[in-house]
C-alpha cells in the first residue's frame, strides 16, 4: 500500500547525505512503515535508502515492499549487489525474488552467491509452484533428542538472530527424520537436565512437501499453529510454513477464487492492479466472456422460438427481468455456499445427495415466498394490460408465480451442482460455478418460463 506521507522527509536525507539520520529513521519504524513510504518514491529513489542501510535491515524493508518494485529495483543492481541482497533475504523470500528473475539472469546470480546459499535456492525453487514445498522456508530451528532442557535452550540462544523462528524447535535424529518437536514455553517449564526426548511432543500435525499450498495453510489456521513442518515423501524435515507465510497464501487463495467467480484467468496476485496492464487485463478476462456470450444466443434462440407466444401475451416480456435476475440471484448465493464449503473441506463430492437435499428445501422455501410476490405484482401492476379474450390477469399471475418457482428451484439445485461435479471432474469450481452458471440459468429460465406460460394458459 502505497504511504507518500513521508516520501519528501525520506528524499531530504538523501538531499543532506545525512545517513545517520535516515538509518536512525528506518531502524525506528517497522519494516512494512518503511516499505509502504519507499513505494511512494521511484526505484532509483528507494535503492539510494536501502543501500545506506544495514544489510539485515535492507533486506527485511525490501522483503515487504511490492513484487513490481522488487523487480524495479532489482533490473537497476549489478551482478554482486542483487546476489549480496539475495544473500541477506530469508531464503523463502530470497527464492520468491530469485523465480521472478529472467532465465539468463538467475545462472549468473546464483555463482555470485556463497555455496550453501546458492543450494538452498536451488533445493527450494526445485518445488513445484502452489505446493507447500514452494513456499516454506528451510530457516528453522533444530535440537538433538539427547540434548537436556538446558543445553537446548542455550543452543536457541545462539541460534535465535539467524532463526526466523525459535518458538518451534524440531527433534530430528541423525537421517533428519523428524521425531517430534518442543515449543519454547516447554523448555523454560521443564526441570533443566530433562531430556528432549521426555517433553517433546510426538503426535504431530505436518504437512507434504508436494501438498496444496492451501492445505498447509488451513492446518495452520485450524490447528492455532506458529509454523508447521513441511517432510519429504521418506519423513526428512524439508522447511517449515510460518504463519505469516500461511495468511499471505490464503490471501492469495481467496483473491483467486474471487477473481475466478467473476471469470478473470491469468495469474491472481494481490495488489497489482494498477500495475497491470490494460492489455493484460484485457487477455485475463476476455476468454470466458467471449465464450459465455456466444452460448447466450441460445437463450436469443429460446426467445425467438416463443415469439408467437409474446406478442399473444406482452406482459410476459415485462416480467422476464424479474425472473432472470431471480434465478441468477439465488444461484449464485447456493453456488458461492458451496464452493467456499468445498474450500473450507466442509464437504465433498461424495455429498452431493446431502447437499442437494438441503439446497432443495431452501429452494422450495423461497419459491414459494417469491411466488406469492410475484403473483401480487402481476395482478397489482398488469391490471390494465389488454389479455386475448378468455384469459385474465390471474391467469397469467398463476402462470408467472409457478414459472418463478420452478426457476428458483431449478436455479439453486445447478448453483449447487455445478461446483460438485467441477470437482469430481478434477475442475476448479470456482471457475465453473459462477460463469457457466449465469449462462446456464439464464438458458433454462427461459424455457421454464415460456414453457410453463404455455402449459399454465393452455396454448398449444
Amino acid at each position: 500500500m502505497k504511504n507518500p506521507l513521508l516520501a519528501p522527509e525520506l528524499r531530504e536525507f538523501i538531499r543532506k547525505n545525512d545517513i545517520e539520520g535516515l538509518r536512525s529513521f528506518c531502524a525506528e519504524s517497522h519494516p512494512a512503515i518503511i516499505a509502504e513510504f519507499l513505494e511512494a518514491l521511484s526505484a532509483a529513489e528507494a535503492w539510494r535508502i536501502l543501500f545506506n542501510l544495514q544489510p539485515e535491515l535492507r533486506a527485511e524493508i525490501f522483503s515487504h515492499l511490492e513484487e513490481w518494485q522488487q523487480m524495479e529495483i532489482a533490473d537497476m543492481l549489478n551482478r554482486e549487489e542483487l546476489a549480496q541482497l539475495l544473500s541477506d533475504m530469508a531464503p523463502d523470500d530470497r527464492v520468491n525474488l530469485f523465480k521472478n528473475l529472467p532465465e539468463n539472469r538467475q545462472e549468473t546470480i546464483l555463482w555470485a552467491m556463497a555455496k550453501a546459499e546458492r543450494e538452498d535456492i536451488r533445493r527450494l525453487s526445485s518445488y513445484a509452484e502452489g505446493t507447500a514445498g514452494a513456499v516454506m522456508t528451510s530457516d528453522y530451528a533444530v535440537l538433538s533428542p539427547n540434548l537436556t532442557a538446558e543445553e537446548a535452550i542455550d543452543k536457541l540462544r545462539h541460534e535465535a538472530p539467524d532463526k526466523e523462528t525459535i518458538y518451534y524447535a524440531y527433534v530430528l535424529d541423525e537421517d533428519r527424520h523428524l521425531m517430534g518437536f518442543v515449543s519454547l514455553k516447554d523448555l523454560i517449564l521443564a526441570a533443566p537436565q530433562t531430556k528432549i526426548t521426555k517433553i517433546m511432543h510426538r503426535d504431530m500435525v505436518f504437512s507434504r512437501a508436494s501438498d496444496d499450498q492451501e492445505s498447509a495453510a488451513r492446518k495452520i489456521q485450524k490447528y492455532d499453529l506458529i509454523a508447521i513442518p513441511v517432510v519429504n515423501e521418506k519423513n526428512v524435515l524439508v522447511g517449515i510454513i510460518t504463519h505469516d507465510d500461511a495468511l499471505d497464501i490464503i490471501t492469495q487463495e481467496q483473491t483467486e477464487d474471487m477473481e475466478k467467480l467473476m471469470a478473470i484467468g491469468g495469474e491472481h496476485e494481490v495488489g497489482v492492479y494498477l500495475h497491470t496492464s490494460a492489455w493484460v487485463h484485457f487477455k485475463n478476462r476476455c476468454g470466458w466472456i467471449i465464450v459465455l456470450a456466444g452460448l447466450g444466443l441460445i437463450s436469443g434462440f429460446i426467445v425467438q422460438s416463443f415469439e408467437g407466444l409474446l406478442l399473444q401475451f406482452a406482459v410476459l416480456a415485462t416480467f422476464m427481468p424479474m425472473l432472470a435476475d431471480t434465478g441468477g440471484n439465488t444461484g449464485s448465493q447456493s453456488s458461492t455456499l458451496v464452493v467456499r464449503a468445498l474450500a473450507m473441506q466442509e464437504i465433498s463430492p461424495k455429498d452431493v445427495f446431502r447437499v442437494l437435499k438441503k439446497e432443495l428445501k431452501v429452494a422450495l422455501l423461497l419459491g414459494f415466498i417469491l411466488a406469492i410476490l410475484a403473483y401480487g405484482r402481476v395482478v397489482l401492476l398488469a391490471g390494465r394490460t389488454n389479455l386475448p379474450v378468455g384469459y385474465s390477469v390471474s391467469s397469467i399471475g398463476i402462470a408467472i408465480a409457478m414459472a418463478l418457482a420452478l426457476q428458483v428451484i431449478t436455479a439453486t439445485l445447478i448453483g449447487a451442482l455445478l461446483p460438485l461435479a467441477a470437482v469430481k471432474l478434477k475442475f476448479d469450481p470456482a471457475v465453473v460455478a459462477s460463469p457457466a452458471l449465469t449462462t446456464i440459468v439464464d438458458i433454462t429460465g427461459l424455457f421454464i418460463y415460456f414453457a410453463t406460460a404455455k402449459i399454465v394458459l393452455g396454448i398449444g
